[in-house]
């Protein structure tokens, strides 16, 4: 394959479109991801990411910006979660599974019932190869607005995610970074739908994180890592998918798995050997 070849994605605009939007969002997905990891909320940003569909029908019905419907959602499902399992003896997770699917539900029976030139499979996938400029401007802003305030204040979300007690104690506002934290991942949500869509936004929201994990011990280079890895896999897939003639929201999931494979057996090896070299010195 020669250079002209290689180079032929590059040359339509909506390939070009295709790689902003991936470079956009993949830095707040990826801080994000990081502490869903640490805290446990991964199946969190499943529920969230399903549970703005009826936000978005509903913003579209009442001819509202979809943004408004999907942020609202997103943190209705979130809060009524933590006031179920608050106030009842089902754990977390149940109260999460309930939820999300009842809202999810909700926004196919609202959509089918409704006329609208609203691409049901653009909202659930995504339409990489057809964003439009108004939608990578909002990405955009979103993101940046995300990836500024977790930067700032990582340290706080990081004592909040091992040790909430701890977190209360050295004076946090804990409420303020619990929910805080749930807007944080409504908003990445949202900035996430015109390339990814609302199913795969959860690939996104949790493997850069997972492999990160793997791959080093300190969080702050878990930050870098994971953004690293995020934005090379969304290149490397938005790239794959003109030569497999493939949607880039699916392929980029697929080599995200790949190189969370390759990160789990990595370790597994490096903890064996190092098992071995301890047994060998004692």
């Amino acid at each position: 394959m020669d250079i002209e070849t290689l180079m032929l994605p590059f040359r339509f605009g909506f390939m070009q479109n295709a790689f902003l939007i991936s470079m956009i969002v993949s830095v707040p997905t990826a801080m994000l991801s990081c502490f869903l990891v640490l805290k446990g909320w991964a199946l969190m940003g499943d529920a969230v990411s399903h549970a703005v569909l009826p936000g978005i029908v509903a913003a579209y019905i009442f001819g509202l910006p979809l943004i408004v419907g999907a942020f609202a959602a997103g943190m209705l499902c979130a809060t009524a979660t933590g006031y179920l399992a608050s106030n009842s003896r089902v754990k977390q997770d149940t109260v999460m599974g309930v939820v999300f699917s009842g809202m999810f539900g909700l926004g196919i029976v609202l959509y089918v019932s409704i006329d609208t030139d609203m691409h049901l499979d653009h909202i659930l996938f995504g339409n990489m190869l057809g964003v439009e400029r108004h939608e990578m401007l909002t990405s955009g802003v979103i993101s940046a607005a995300v990836a500024l305030l977790l930067g700032l204040k990582w340290r706080d979300w990081l004592l909040h995610s091992f040790d909430p007690v701890q977190a209360r104690t050295s004076g946090l506002w804990v409420g303020w970074l619990h929910y805080g934290l749930l807007a944080i991942l409504s908003l990445t949500i949202v900035a996430t739908l015109s390339a990814a869509g609302l199913i795969l936004a959860v690939g996104l929201l949790i493997a850069p994180g997972a492999i990160a994990f793997l791959l080093v011990r300190k969080f702050s280079t878990m930050l870098w890592v994971s953004v690293l890895v995020c934005m090379a896999s969304m290149l490397a897939g938005t790239y794959a998918s003109f030569f497999l003639d493939s949607a880039p929201a699916p392929t980029i999931i697929l080599i995200l798995t790949a190189v969370f494979l390759i990160a789990f057996v990595r370790r597994q090896i490096v903890t064996r050997r190092a098992s071995r070299l301890r047994r060998a010195g004692a």
